[in-house]
């Protein structure tokens, strides 16, 4: 077996998660008129990545004993980097003293599901097609 790259194993995987969190942060402060503020943007948008990061470092510990860690993957890596990612996240907001009211948590989840794992499953069936 073949172990691919760093940059294709690792560096573009943290790059697709960075821009998603991303992502969600800004459409997320848009529909909510609070798009104008870089610190404010700033703001809503460590936890998450902290979240994220945490996620990935339980992803790498849990998968081990594989031949190579696999950040890419739908499972479990990306199930573990997304959950992570609210929970972690959602956690901070409260110890920072943001908002995490109960709609915000559905659609922070929902929202999240579909960046983080959406670009793992594309990425899956591009591989998929192109092997």
């Amino acid at each position: 077996m073949t172990v691919p790259p760093l940059s294709r194993r690792v560096v573009w995987p943290t790059a697709f998660d960075v821009l998603a969190i991303v992502v969600f942060i800004a459409i997320g402060r848009r529909s909510h008129d609070e798009s104008g503020s870089v610190t404010g943007f700033l703001h809503s948008l460590w936890p998450f990545l902290v979240g994220a990061a945490v996620g990935w470092v339980i992803a790498a510990a849990a998968t081990r004993d594989r031949p190579s860690f696999a950040p890419a993957s739908l499972w479990p890596a990306g199930v573990i980097v997304w959950v992570s990612t609210v929970v972690v996240g959602m956690l901070l907001r409260v110890a920072s003293g943001q908002g995490t009211a109960l709609t915000f948590c559905i659609v922070a989840s929902v929202a999240t599901a579909v960046l983080l794992l959406g670009w793992r499953g594309v990425a899956r069936l591009v591989s998929r097609t192109t092997t």
